[in-house]
């Protein structure tokens, strides 16, 4: 097929040695606004549409991330191109054929390894892999284990898997995937490319106002920035957060107004705290913490029951909603591991608590606040009952025993109201504009 594309109005000159490299295997790495994902998704259509019976596999750690990001990056490709009246767009399952040939692009989740291991392809094969948010994944042998699965197949005379991984580099220097490709560069077949949004040189892909937030973070947090933007390994430091960043109010601004709540919980047990957060997201997309409930049970001969506590928190809620009539509840935020008090919940006030998708690294998790800081959005309103939640982020550090692996740990003491952040931030991030 004869297509005439102009890459060079797609495509910054930074790239041109990722799209003309004959490496089967080309890890993108960077800073968040480089463009990587575009550049693959680009290379991905062109190469699939000049054969015929090519196919194309793209992959993400975790299957529900797929529509939001990899999914719509290749339709995104597709129509910059100009061929979309060439494919058809599914959802159920999620896969984009192309009309003439009966190839598709497939996508899938890596939560069922041995399903992907055992994929039957109906026409053509598969000769373009895509392992996107590679820094998601466990481990290489994890990732590797899919990977062979399709290129030790045989592919016609002069067809060969091209293999895309694009990522950006964790903050722990001993994360697998910072030795990993540390290993790979230079190697025969692997080339590796480091890029950053200064790279994009072509006028009209960067909004300004993407780049005015870039530099508010740059002034706000300079080590965020060169980990989130300019994409280094800066390394995790022991102390966890920048508390210049938790703004402290004595007032509601003048200027700006709560336009919705939303409430987060994080539960002890016989001898942890439990906490519920109420925090306000205000109509120039900035949080307030308003109020803090928090009981702990130390000391205590008669503990609280998931009843009692259950009783609390609606209490707690109510009271504080009522001061702020004309913003609606968005999201009541609960561990989703913790089920007693759920049930709880449930049961005695007919309303169920959104249990947060928690299953990924503390580090992963930490991230989605910090971001939130860096981009000078948190503020908490100066009052007795937010004290502790002050001092439990003041306090919070990484277990130093721990940061010198591929898995870092938090030292589990007084870290309910942090614990409780997060929850609220992640589950909460589309709302926020978080990880996009």
């Amino acid at each position: 097929m004869k297509l005439r594309v102009n890459l060079d109005q797609m495509i910054s000159p930074h790239f041109d040695y990722v799209l003309y490299s004959s490496a089967l295997n080309k890890v993108l790495k960077g800073g968040r606004g480089s463009t990587k994902s575009s550049v693959i998704s680009l290379q991905i259509v062109l190469d699939f549409l000049q054969d015929e019976n090519a196919n194309a596999l793209i992959i993400r750690k975790v299957a529900n991330t797929i529509e939001l990001s990899v999914y719509e990056q290749i339709k995104w490709a597709i129509y910059m191109i100009g061929v979309q009246s060439q494919f058809a767009f599914t959802k159920s399952p999620y896969r984009i054929t192309h009309k003439p040939t009966g190839t598709s692009f497939y996508f899938s989740g890596l939560d069922d390894p041995a399903k992907l291991k055992s994929m039957i392809i109906a026409k053509g094969y598969i000769c373009q892999l895509w392992f996107e948010e590679l820094a998601e994944f466990s481990s290489w042998e994890e990732v590797d284990t899919v990977r062979a699965s399709f290129t030790r197949k045989v592919l016609p005379p002069g067809k060969h898997v091209v293999t895309y991984y694009s990522y950006n580099p964790p903050k722990n220097p001993y994360d697998w995937i910072n030795e990993w490709v540390s290993q790979k560069m230079g190697k025969d077949k692997w080339y590796v490319d480091h890029s950053t949004y200064q790279d994009v040189t072509l006028p009209d892909i960067l909004a300004e106002d993407y780049l005015d937030e870039i530099e508010t973070v740059k002034q706000n947090d300079y080590n965020y920035y060169q980990w989130m933007y300019k994409g280094k390994v800066i390394g995790l430091g022991n102390s966890i957060y920048n508390m210049d960043l938790f703004y402290e109010i004595n007032q509601l601004p003048d200027n700006d107004y709560i336009a919705q709540l939303a409430y987060s919980i994080d539960v002890g047990h016989q001898t942890s705290a439990t906490t519920c957060l109420c925090i306000g997201l205000t109509g120039k997309n900035n949080v307030i913490l308003l109020d803090t409930y928090y009981y702990s049970p130390a000391g205590q001969t008669k503990k609280k029951s998931p009843g009692e506590l259950a009783r609390d928190i609606h209490d707690f809620i109510a009271d504080s909603a009522s001061a702020y009539p004309n913003a609606p509840i968005v999201k009541r935020t609960i561990d989703s591991a913790e089920g007693g008090l759920r049930n709880q919940y449930y049961s005695d006030y007919g309303t169920r608590l959104h249990g947060v998708n928690k299953a990924m690294r503390k580090e992963t998790m930490i991230d989605y606040p910090q971001e939130l800081l860096a981009q000078g959005r948190v503020f908490i309103l100066r009052k007795k009952t937010n004290e502790i939640f002050i001092t439990q982020h003041q306090q919070y550090r990484w277990d130093e025993k721990t940061i010198a692996t591929s898995d870092p740990k938090v030292i589990k003491e007084n870290d309910h109201t942090c614990d409780a952040f997060q929850y609220f931030c992640i589950d909460n991030k589309r709302l926020l504009g978080l990880k996009k």
